[in-house]
């Protein structure tokens, strides 16, 4: 009797934890189309999700720098975020029509290598994230009037970004265009 019931203890213990990692798996980090950043938790029931037959048009106003010394701005990856939370619904890339508007302080974020280290002493740690989101499809574009604010010269920017005219032009230009708008 007593082998039994420490057979079907065990049986149980089994069976727990084999739901218990399958739980852990659909609830830990990933990053699905923005490798390494944007981490996100998928959410297959939650009660709102994308619909899979539609394109997602969306401003992103990303105005703000990093806090940390050496970390991707957050703006930034919150685009990545977005990207992510999107594909791991089932929205495929060509379907997300992004745009990323980089203004104010979030400036320097595009600034290339070289000049970012004779800035900031470090190199940027914007552009890796700035290439995956490029090469996802977003489209990058940084304020030709924030970047004259800075001193900082229109060829001093990342080759994945594009110099606009101004990020209050370029987010009503949008908004008219039937995007949606998201600050960062």
């Amino acid at each position: 009797m007593m082998k039994k019931g420490v057979g079907a203890l065990l049986l149980a213990l089994l069976a727990t934890c084999g739901t218990a990692s399958s739980v852990f798996a659909a609830d830990s980090w990933q990053t699905p189309a923005i490798e390494g950043y944007g981490r996100i938790r998928p959410k297959p029931d939650a009660a709102v999700q994308p619909d899979k037959a539609k394109t997602y048009k969306v401003a992103f106003d990303v105005a703000n720098s990093s806090k940390q010394k050496g970390q991707p701005n957050p703006g930034l990856n919150r685009v990545a975020r977005a990207v992510n939370v999107f594909v791991s619904a089932g929205v495929p890339l060509d379907q997300l029509d992004f745009v990323a508007v980089i203004h104010g302080p979030a400036t320097a974020s595009v600034l290339n290598d070289k000049q970012y280290k004779q800035r900031f002493n470090t190199a940027n740690p914007n552009l890796e994230l700035i290439r995956k989101l490029t090469e996802a499809g977003v489209k990058v574009q940084v304020c030709g009037q924030a970047l004259a604010e800075n001193s900082y010269k229109d060829e001093w920017v990342d080759a994945n970004v594009t110099v606009t005219l101004s990020a209050l032009s370029d987010l009503a230009i949008y908004g008219n265009r039937g995007y949606s708008y998201q600050k960062m």
